[in-house]
């Protein structure tokens, strides 16, 4: 069979990360199978639809490395054949005009709720003999769901679904005004597209039963379904919008790099043996829906900043600070042209305990500040002693031509031997000086970070 997936956002905010998630199992499973992936844009919200998301959500998935086939696919450009459908399922006794107001309804949900069970519509239009039609009311279309027996949904992840049918209300498939809802719009535009697996968030099981229902009606192939659990916070409950780490967003902004996420959002509820890092070619080939878990998958901030720290260790260099360079640029945290090559040369040692790409950005200040400001507590440190060793060190730097980690640790070892103390005791008042503070890089490494100017202009600083 064709393998034909999609993922079909609404442009109502900015991309959930459970929706990056979806997405790439989706873009998986149609790429190992030499299949199609479609981007379905459900902008049939007027009023919370915008451009703005809609960028986003593509932007989003680029920078993750998901790609879709062909152009996307504007829903709200497909609402006549919508509208089609849901006079065709009229004109096949599939479904019927519904003219209680909105005052029945609510009163309907109001008796429901003091009974305590769930709103299900009373089904007062379906056989409406003995009703008149009133004149002030528009009404909606509502689909004539079955109302006895069981429902079954072959579930690629959850196995078999049995439901009643008689939980299932006569749902509503074109509003007041004549614009289609979910439930139709999905359906139509699934079979338009000629959809052959949908797989979505286990939230919309029931959704796949009405929908189900429609193809049925309308004697249409029905896809297959996979119903993926959904990602919890770290406190265990459903990740939602107001959480901190819940958009793509919020992982760009500290430095997450898209392998990284990729990665970790890959291992989120589906696991290969007990491999843990996949290369993107690794996750096409091995990606199966079998892996599925069943479970919710709970969001670790920790593993993912740990992945992300193995990624900037192993990432080619090169990649790493065109990351770097790119995130800055976002983020307006200023890189000088004329210091880029300083920061790439120290790459090395900069991304060392870097857990995202602004720990790099933040390791860098030394270099990129064009002025070093000392804490007092540091500052403390720096004693006659340490003032003496640092203008003995200043005295002796400025007469090596070429400065080498062999020519400084030289110069290092006779002052330790002079003022008969250690690495540290020449060292410390060193990184002092040149960094603003007794933490960071190894000493050589920061001398030679810098210009030999720059490390004679800070250090002279000090006396």
């Amino acid at each position: 069979m064709s393998f034909i997936c999609r993922f079909a956002p609404s442009p109502t905010g900015p991309l959930h990360i459970g929706g990056v998630r979806t997405a790439l199992f989706n873009w998986l499973l149609a790429k190992k199978n030499k299949g199609k992936f479609y981007l379905r844009i459900e902008d049939t919200d007027k009023e919370r639809s915008k451009d703005e998301f809609k960028k986003q959500i593509i932007e989003s998935l680029s920078w993750v490395g998901i790609k879709h086939d062909d152009k996307e696919f504007i829903q709200s450009k497909n609402i006549n054949k919508h509208k089609e459908i849901a006079e065709e399922l009229l004109k096949k006794d599939f479904a019927y005009k519904c003219y209680c107001s909105e005052e029945e309804i609510k009163e309907q949900k109001e008796k429901c709720k003091k009974q305590g069970i769930p709103y299900v519509y009373n089904r007062k239009w379906r056989d409406p003999k003995n009703l008149q039609i009133p004149k002030d009311i528009k009404p909606v279309i509502r689909f004539k769901s079955k109302v006895s027996g069981n429902t079954v949904i072959k579930d690629l992840v959850q196995g078999d679904i049995n439901i009643s049918n008689s939980i299932i209300e006569d749902f509503v498939i074109l509003r007041q005004d004549g614009s289609p809802t979910y439930q139709l719009s999905a359906t139509v535009d699934d079979h338009s597209m000629k959809i052959s697996h949908v797989i979505r968030g286990d939230d919309h099981k029931i959704n796949t039963f009405k929908q189900k229902q429609i193809y049925e009606a309308m004697k249409w192939d029905i896809p297959l379904f996979a119903h993926i659990p959904l990602i919890h916070s770290e406190k265990g409950s459903k990740l939602s919008k107001r959480d901190k780490s819940s958009t793509i967003d919020d992982y760009v902004k500290i430095g997450i790099l898209p392998g990284a996420l990729r990665n970790y959002l890959l291992r989120l509820g589906w696991a290969y043996k007990d491999k843990e890092i996949f290369s993107l070619d690794e996750s096409i080939k091995l990606f199966d829906l079998e892996g599925v878990g069943k479970s919710p998958s709970k969001l670790d901030m920790s593993r993912i900043l740990s992945l992300n720290e193995h990624y900037i260790k192993n990432i080619d260099e090169k990649i790493l600070f065109d990351f770097l360079k790119s995130y800055a640029q976002k983020y307006k945290k200023t890189i000088d042209p004329s210091k880029e090559d300083f920061v790439f040369k120290s790459l090395n040692f900069l991304k060392n305990k870097a857990k995202t790409l602004d720990d790099i950005y933040q390791n860098s200040q030394y270099i990129l500040s064009k002025e070093i400001s000392i804490s007092p507590d540091d500052l403390k440190l720096l004693d006659a002693n340490s003032k003496k060793i640092i203008g003995d060190f200043l005295n002796e730097f400025k007469n090596i031509k070429n400065p080498n980690k062999e020519n400084l640790e030289k110069l290092v070892n006779s002052l330790i031997t002079k003022y008969k103390t250690n690495f540290k005791g020449v060292g410390q008042p060193l990184r002092i000086a040149l960094v603003g503070s007794r933490f960071g890089p190894g000493i050589y490494n920061i001398i030679l970070s810098l210009t030999k100017d720059e490390v004679v202009k800070r250090i002279s600083k000090i006396n």
